[in-house]
């Protein structure tokens, strides 16, 4: 794979920056690919656009805001409260997102003649989305390389691994430290370690806790 071109689906989240210093290690080239979709908190763009300049990587937003016409969600209007009730979608989950961002990833991918996709998602810690899981990947992988008469390969670093194990894996990539520090995961806009509260921190933090017990006290990790 070292020789390939990748892009690498990229939000400036933990996971997006893990999976983009996992592919600057397996790809001769690395591109990432951000899309605005009308999202509350700007910062988040604007976040990954610092990333990948620190780390050498081009950089291309997609206009993607369209998708608000459709539906309304807690990630795209500040009046919908972020909710995660058992047994139901959280509120912050836009329908068809994944669908639509990784079909543009493909179209962009081509544009720039790269055929590796990358993306964070996990179905380990997937927090209810459908979009995230393994056999919709495997099957979105299938209907582009038809619908565009190519063979993308989509890669998923983080399918089957909670969020204590992605700290890990940011560790062994030597990003830790640059992970925990430059980005942005909290649903209020908050960086680093964010505002402590909201779900998407709570699972961060509450991940990164567990990593370092682990490593402290010597048990394999």
């Amino acid at each position: 794979m070292k020789k390939e071109k990748a892009v690498v689906v990229f939000s400036g989240g933990q996971d997006s920056t893990t999976c983009l210093f996992w592919a600057l290690k397996n790809f001769s080239e690395v591109a990432t690919v951000t899309f605005d979709y009308g999202q509350r908190h700007s910062a988040e763009i604007e976040c990954a656009r610092k990333i990948a300049e620190e780390l050498g990587v081009s950089f291309k937003v997609l206009d993607m805001t369209l998708i608000n016409q459709l539906s309304a969600n807690a990630l795209t209007r500040d009046d919908i409260e972020v909710t995660a009730k058992e047994g139901e979608l959280p509120s912050t989950f836009v329908p068809g997102r994944n669908h639509l961002f990784f079909s543009f990833a493909a179209v962009y991918a081509d544009a720039i003649g790269a055929r590796h996709l990358v993306t964070g998602v996990s179905q380990t810690d997937f927090s209810g989305y459908p979009d995230c899981r393994d056999t919709f990947i495997r099957s979105l992988n299938v209907t582009l390389n038809l619908a565009m008469d190519k063979q993308f390969i989509i890669h998923t670093p983080l399918m089957w691994l909670d969020k204590s194990e992605v700290w890990e894996l940011a560790d062994e990539l030597d990003a830790l430290d640059f992970v925990q520090d430059k980005t942005l995961t909290c649903y209020n806009g908050v960086p680093s370690t964010g505002c402590g509260e909201c779900p998407a921190c709570v699972l961060r933090n509450e991940g990164l806790a567990v990593y370092k017990a682990r490593k402290s006290a010597g048990e394999p990790v």
